[in-house]
């Protein structure tokens, strides 16, 4: 995709390149999504981000690396039911500025690599710790995964249309933004005051938290009556001006036309009376059906030339396939081709100290005790 807008993209893996968190080391242990999600936006800020996992999985040297959760990441294979690997993580975190920890508590305290080992070891340690349930509580030691976590926050029940059950919305809530995202804005701030007091300290990531965060406004809603049950409200498609509506060719087309100048915007384009009402909910179902005649008239492409320029709030849905090829996301160089696989530019976009999405990497690639030694002597 080539570069822009302050971002660059590298072919090679190995030591961060420049960027906001330039020179900070980071041990990751590597578990399941949100942790090495975490990992990837410390890497594509700078850091010189070490994943270390188990060995065992066999891996094929032949093809390009493609994981975009291990881009700009260095790979170490250690097994710590060895004595000597053992000592070797031990000695990484003990030189690391960030360890992050994927576990279920109490799994690296069994190991001996605990933040009460490790960050009397390293004062300056950044302990970060993503679960579902978090450290404490009767279900801290629970399995689950996202659908689970994203239940226990209030944001499942949310999702969805009437009088149907509540939509999954992937794994996005709970595992990336309310867990990986939480976890790297969490080691940031922590990095932030560590510069003023010298010691790190302790990050209890849980998705549940996390993903109740994202809900934060609609909690508040909820209680007042503003947010009414799930699927009937302006904000989750129990309103016209506030959808997704099918064009003739089966493409999508969402509409925020929020506010009253984009609704009249709105109506506008859509040859709709101006004296449509916006805030009549019981007018809303009547509404929502006429507008999906509508739209079903033209295909995507002749909606996209109609909503042109507007202010409408109008715009196509897309795969994310076809998000490198649109004007503003091309222009924005949103996405990019790592050895072949799409996956998103880094983001926020800085302005001195452009992040950077460097390649994956094969496992098993780096030696531990070559990472001791090279942070040790700078």
């Amino acid at each position: 995709m080539g570069e822009g807008n302050g971002i660059g993209v590298s072919s090679s893996g190995g030591v961060a390149m420049a960027g906001p968190l330039a020179g900070i080391r980071v041990v990751e242990f590597v578990g399941q999504g949100p942790g090495p999600f975490g990992g990837m936006m410390l890497a594509d800020m700078g850091a010189d981000v070490v994943a270390v996992e188990r060995p065992g999985a066999p891996v094929d040297f032949t093809g390009a690396p493609t994981n975009p959760l291990t881009r700009g990441k260095r790979n170490v294979e250690l097994d710590l039911k060895d004595s000597a690997a053992l000592g070797l993580m031990v000695a990484m975190i003990g030189v690391a500025d960030v360890f992050i920890d994927p576990f279920r508590p109490g799994v690296c305290e069994r190991l001996t690599i605990g933040p009460t080992e490790m960050c009397v070891a390293n004062e300056g340690l950044v302990y970060a710790r993503m679960t579902g349930f978090g450290q404490t509580g009767p279900w801290a030691k629970r399995a689950g995964h996202d659908i689970n976590y994203i239940a226990l926050s209030g944001v499942l029940h949310s999702v969805g249309r009437a009088g149907a059950p509540p939509t999954i919305p992937l794994n996005l809530v709970g595992d990336f933004a309310g867990g990986g995202q939480l976890l790297a804005l969490g080691v940031c701030a922590a990095l932030v005051e560590r510069a003023t007091s010298g010691v790190g300290q302790v990050i209890d990531v849980s998705m549940v938290e996390g993903a109740a965060q994202i809900l934060g406004p609609i909690f508040a809603g909820s209680e007042s009556g503003f947010f009414g049950d799930r699927g009937t409200t302006w904000l989750d498609g129990g309103a016209h001006f506030y959808n997704v509506y099918a064009a003739s060719d089966g493409r999508y087309m969402s509409v925020g036309a929020v506010e009253p100048q984009f609704h009249a915007e709105l109506l506008a384009r859509l040859n709709m009376s101006p004296a449509t009402p916006q805030w009549e909910s019981s007018l809303w179902p009547a509404l929502k059906a006429e507008m999906a005649t509508i739209f079903a008239a033209k295909t995507g492409e002749e909606w996209c030339e109609v909503f042109a320029d507007s202010d409408a709030c109008v715009a196509p849905v897309l795969a994310p396939s076809e998000v490198a090829s649109h004007p503003h996301t091309a222009a924005r160089n949103s996405v990019t081709r790592i050895n072949g696989v799409l996956q998103p530019n880094p983001a926020p976009l800085f302005s001195r100290t452009p992040s950077h999405a460097r390649a994956p990497h094969h496992r098993g690639t780096t030696s531990a005790a070559d990472i001791i030694s090279e942070w040790t002597t700078t």
